[in-house]
């Protein structure tokens, strides 16, 4: 009997795939714990459109996630950091405090997971920050760090 995963069953496959299993085991197991369904042709169709539609939305993900970092390129954030004598910095700034000042100058939602900061800034100046928006999209976000 052919049956459309509703879930991943673990042993079978991944929610979606259509598979092929014994008819106790469709009976017994699949079809009573809703772990699947059997593969009319109603179903078929219902589970095409199901995966055209997953698709459209993630082609609009992407989309959107394009026109924000084209967005976040012209963007800059100021920051202050506490200067001592020979130019040495006190503290650093971590992508939480990114993110905030984002959010406060910029009225912009940026997750700090979503900032890709290998270590926190230690330095005066301007640097590129990369921001992961989606899978396929990375933008970069410019960050002023002045004197205190």
């Amino acid at each position: 009997m052919k049956v459309i995963l509703l879930q991943d069953v673990k042993s079978l496959g991944k929610k979606g795939d259509v598979v092929n299993v014994s008819d106790g085991y469709a009976r017994n197991m699949i079809l009573p714990k809703k772990l699947g369904v059997e593969a009319t042709p109603k179903n078929m169709n219902d589970l095409k459109l199901q995966k055209a539609n997953a698709e459209k939305v993630a082609q609009e993900n992407l989309e959107a996630a394009r026109a924000f970092a084209k967005e976040l390129e012209t963007k800059e954030v100021i920051l202050t950091l506490k200067v001592g004598e020979g130019g040495r910095t006190f503290g650093s700034i971590s992508s939480k405090e990114i993110s905030d000042a984002a959010k406060e100058q910029l009225n912009l939602e940026i997750d700090k997971k979503k900032l890709q900061l290998p270590t926190p800034i230690k330095a005066l100046g301007v640097t590129q920050v990369p921001v992961r928006l989606h899978p396929k999209v990375t933008g970069s976000l410019k960050v002023w760090v002045k004197e205190a």
